[in-house]
C-alpha cells in the first residue's frame, strides 16, 4: 500500500557543484574522529579509552552519563592519537589513526530467517552496546531515543531535498537485504507502523521502493519534500504526550549488517560538492573521517569554506576537520568575507532570493544553478514580520508566531504553536529567507530544551 503526497511550500537552492556519480575508493584518510557534538544533548560525556590505546571498529569509545546504556562506538581499528577539548574540558573530538586494514569487534551473527524469532530485548542489548543505536533519533527534541520506550511509530525518509544533496541510490547501492533486516529489527520496537518515505519527483527507488513489512509514501514538491518532520506531518503528526522515532537509511543498513554480519560496519560513501570543487564526486570511506585527502589539489581556491553536511544546517569544519555521524555529504562554498557595494541595489541574475526585492531577479529563471558565497548580506536587526516563513514552511504551523513565542519564553504559547513537531532541519529555510538575519535554528533549539527540560 502507497500514498501520493504532493509538498505545496518550499523552496529549492539550486547551488552549482552537484557530485558526479562516481565513486572513488582509492583515496582514504589516515585519522578518523568520533565528535560529541555530533549528537545532540550529550551533555556528560564519559570516556573509555586513553590516548595510545588500540581500538578496533566497534570498541565502545564513549558513552553519557545521562543514558549510559547507549556506546558511541569506534568507526575504523586504529591507535587513539588525541582526545581534543575545548573550553571547561568540553571533548570535541577523540582522534583514531587507522589501520591500513580495519579489523572488526566480532559478534554473534543470525540468519535473516532468524530475525523474526528475535526478542525485543535481545535486538535492545545488541544495539545499545555495540554502536549503533545513536541512529536511532526521537521526536519530539531531536535527540537519542531512550531505550525505555516505546514509539507509537517509526519513520524512514529514503531522499534528500536539500541543496546539492547525494543521490541515496547511488550511496545505498546493493544494501536491499541489509536494509530490509534493518527494517525488520526496528519493527520490534514500535506496536505501529514503519512508515517509509520516497522520492516522488525522481523515478522509482531500485533500493527502497521493494521493501517489505512498511508502509510506503511518495512525497514531491520543493524542499523540504525530503525532510523526515515533513514525512511525519503529513503522515501522523505528533502532538503532545507522542513520541515517534526516526532512523535514516545508512542507519538502518548499519543496524541490518550488524545482526546478519556481526560487525559494526561504518563503511560510508560520501559527496564532495560545491562551485568551489574543481571534481566534485563520491569517496567511499568510514563514518568521521578527515576531509583533508579529500580536498587536497581538488579546490579551485583556498578562501572557502568547509561543511559537514548542506549548506542549511550543516556544520562548518577545516580542511582538517572530519565528516559528521549523520552526514553523507561535504559541501565547499566561497567564504563570504568580502563587502559587496550596493550588493542588493544593482540588477543581476547571479545572485538567488525568495524575495522578488529591487536588483534580483532570480525568481525569472527557477532551474538557474548559483554560484553562492557564505555572505549573510546584512546584520542583525529588529524581528520583520513579513509572513513569508509560512510560505516556505509545509507544515500547519505559525513559524513566526512560535519564534516569537520562544524569544518571550512562554510555554504554552510554544506548545500551541507546534513545536513538539519541529527540529532545526524543518525550520532551517526560514533562516535562509529571514531579511532580519536571525539564528532561527539556534533559536528554535533554545526553545525545544525549554520545553524539555521544563
Amino acid at each position: 500500500m502507497s500514498h501520493k503526497i504532493k509538498i505545496k511550500k518550499g523552496f529549492n537552492i539550486n547551488l552549482k557543484g552537484k557530485a558526479e556519480k562516481k565513486i572513488v575508493e582509492s583515496v582514504q584518510p589516515e585519522t578518523f574522529a568520533i565528535k560529541p557534538t555530533d549528537f545532540q544533548k550529550i551533555t556528560r560525556p564519559k570516556l573509555l579509552v586513553d590516548e595510545g590505546d588500540t581500538v578496533k571498529a566497534g570498541t565502545p569509545i564513549l558513552f553519557d552519563k545521562l543514558m549510559d546504556q547507549v556506546m558511541f562506538c569506534s568507526p575504523v581499528s586504529g591507535e587513539v592519537v588525541e582526545v581534543k577539548r575545548g573550553a571547561k574540558r568540553k571533548i570535541l573530538e577523540i582522534k583514531i589513526l587507522a589501520d591500513k586494514q580495519v579489523e572488526y569487534v566480532e559478534h554473534k551473527k543470525i540468519t535473516v530467517s532468524d530475525i523474526a524469532k528475535l526478542s525485543r530485548d535481545d535486538a535492545q542489548k545488541q544495539l545499545l552496546k555495540n554502536g549503533a543505536w545513536p541512529n536511532i533519533i526521537q521526536r519530539p527534541f531531536g535527540v537519542i531515543a531512550n531505550p525505555d520506550d516505546t514509539p507509537k511509530a517509526i519513520f524512514i525518509s529514503t531522499f534528500d531535498s536539500h541543496p546539492l544533496a547525494p543521490d541515496y541510490d547511488l550511496l545505498f547501492k546493493d544494501q536491499e537485504i541489509y536494509f530490509q533486516a534493518g527494517i525488520d529489527i526496528l519493527s520490534k520496537f514500535t506496536n505501529g507502523k514503519v512508515h517509509l518515505g520516497l522520492n516522488g519527483n525522481a523515478d522509482v527507488s531500485k533500493v527502497f521502493a521493494h521493501t517489505k513489512n512498511v508502509e510506503i509514501h511518495y512525497f514531491s514538491g520543493k524542499h523540504p519534500s525530503g525532510n523526515v518532520g515533513t514525512h511525519i506531518h503529513f503522515i501522523d503528526p505528533i502532538n503532545k504526550g507522542d513520541l515517534v522515532w526516526t532512523v535514516n537509511p545508512y542507519g538502518v543498513i548499519q543496524i541490518g549488517k550488524l545482526f546478519l554480519e556481526g560487525i559494526f560496519d561504518c563503511q560510508k560513501i560520501i559527496a564532495l560538492a560545491g562551485s568551489e570543487v574543481k571534481t566534485p564526486q563520491y569517496y567511499k570511506t568510514y563514518s568521521g573521517a578527515c576531509i583533508n585527502k579529500f580536498v587536497e589539489n581538488n579546490l579551485k581556491s583556498d578562501n572557502v569554506r568547509c561543511i559537514s553536511g548542506n549548506v542549511l544546517t550543516g556544520e562548518k569544519i577545516g580542511k582538517e576537520g572530519y565528516v559528521g555521524f549523520y552526514d553523507h555529504l561535504v559541501t565547499v562554498l566561497p567564504e563570504g568575507d568580502k563587502h559587496e557595494m550596493f550588493g542588493w541595489v544593482l540588477p543581476t541574475f547571479k545572485k538567488l532570493s525568495y524575495h522578488k526585492a529591487l536588483g534580483l531577479m532570480s525568481f525569472l529563471t527557477p532551474n538557474k544553478e548559483y554560484e553562492l558565497n557564505t555572505n549573510t548580506n546584512g546584520e542583525k536587526r529588529a524581528f520583520v514580520q513579513s509572513g513569508v516563513f509560512e510560505k516556505v514552511t509545509p507544515l500547519d504551523i505559525l513559524p513566526t508566531y512560535l519564534i516569537k513565542a520562544i524569544m518571550a519564553e512562554d510555554y504554552d504559547e510554544m506548545e500551541e504553536l507546534g513545536i513538539y513537531e519541529v527540529i532545526e532541519e524543518d525550520l532551517a529555510l526560514c533562516e535562509f529567507i529571514d531579511v532580519s538575519k536571525h539564528d532561527i535554528q539556534e533559536l528554535l533549539r533554545e526553545g525545544i530544551d525549554l520545553i524539555k527540560n521544563g
